[in-house]
């Protein structure tokens, strides 16, 4: 009879099928190991392995982890580590059946989102334009100005993840570009629409870069290969660095800065196309998610827009 395989060896072939298969990059790849990492001690202290346990072991587990504090999304997390692991090792012929299919997880509110008003996300528009267009601004005060002009209209207008959107190269800024590649999660590649808006932002951000090269700075803004460099060392701008600029931008247009981020601007882009009709798969390939599941959080925005549609259009409706 064949030893069954350790604990240590199945984590190792798990993670491998999700880097080869799935495109997991090391950060969600650490997160896998160290949940599967724990579940195993708990099995090892209680003589179990994950080849062998059963659903009420992993119940217990479950039991344990709110024993010792866990939030109620700590242990979401780790069981959906656990059901992705034994359907791998289903799949893989290593267990004949799932222990973790019937297993129900913490009940959680809702967290979600928050989400900028179109109006809101207007009125920073119309601030970082009039920023960007200050005659009494000094050159270098004008460039910046245009920088985070440039940034928020392109991350509006894409949906991009703060990280894709600081390190987009240079030339994803090509003036007939109507589509930009950009390297994502797992480094995936994805196409992403551009509007005019947009593309004129950055047209007039790389504009005024050239004009910033001047033969004392040989390595200026435009010898740089990012679209967004650094003004300081050399590499492109820092997500902390627009993240702090984007709150003196909101504080300047009369918004909380506590209440926006890239990651707001990332969740209002998809909010405002969903409400506006878009399909939610449509959503799903903007945004790089790669399950689905991901961009459900938005569901709720599809619901009250449905709820609007049949109050106002059904024919018994009361007007």
């Amino acid at each position: 009879m064949r030893a069954k395989p350790s604990d240590t060896k199945l984590t190792g072939l798990f993670l491998d099928m999700l880097a080869a298969e799935q495109g997991a990059g090391p950060n969600t790849l650490d997160a896998y190991r160290r949940d599967l990492t724990d579940f195993s001690e708990f099995l090892g202290r209680v003589g179990h392995t994950f080849a062998d346990a059963e659903t009420q072991t992993l119940r217990d587990y479950l039991a344990d982890l709110d024993t010792r504090g866990f939030k109620s999304t700590s242990v979401a997390r780790r069981l959906s580590a656990m059901r992705h692991l034994y359907r791998f090792l289903l799949n893989e012929r290593i267990r004949t059946e799932d222990p973790a299919a019937i297993l129900s997880g913490p009940k959680r509110g809702r967290g979600l989102p928050k989400v900028l008003s179109i109006a809101d996300v207007d009125r920073m528009l119309r601030r970082a334009k009039e920023m960007s267009e200050a005659k009494d601004a000094s050159p270098s005060k004008r460039l910046r100005a245009l920088r985070l002009y440039c940034l928020l209209e392109v991350l509006y207008a894409t949906g991009l993840r703060v990280s894709e959107l600081v390190a987009l190269p240079r030339s994803a800024a090509k003036r007939d570009a109507r589509m930009i590649v950009v390297r994502g999660k797992g480094n995936k590649e994805r196409l992403v629409p551009l509007n005019d808006a947009s593309r004129q932002a950055m047209a007039d951000y790389l504009s005024a870069t050239e004009a910033a090269k001047t033969e004392k700075k040989k390595d200026s803004l435009a010898a740089s290969k990012w679209l967004f460099p650094s003004f300081g060392e050399s590499g492109h701008l820092t997500r902390q660095h627009f993240a702090r600029d984007l709150k003196e931008l909101a504080v300047a247009s009369g918004l909380q800065a506590r209440l926006v981020s890239p990651h707001v601007l990332r969740h209002a882009f998809a909010s405002h196309l969903l409400h506006n009709g878009a399909d939610l798969r449509i959503v799903q390939t903007l945004l790089g998610h790669t399950d689905i599941s991901t961009t459900q959080i938005y569901t709720h925005v599809v619901e009250e827009r449905l709820k609007s549609l049949v109050r106002d259009l059904h024919p018994l409706a009361e007007k």
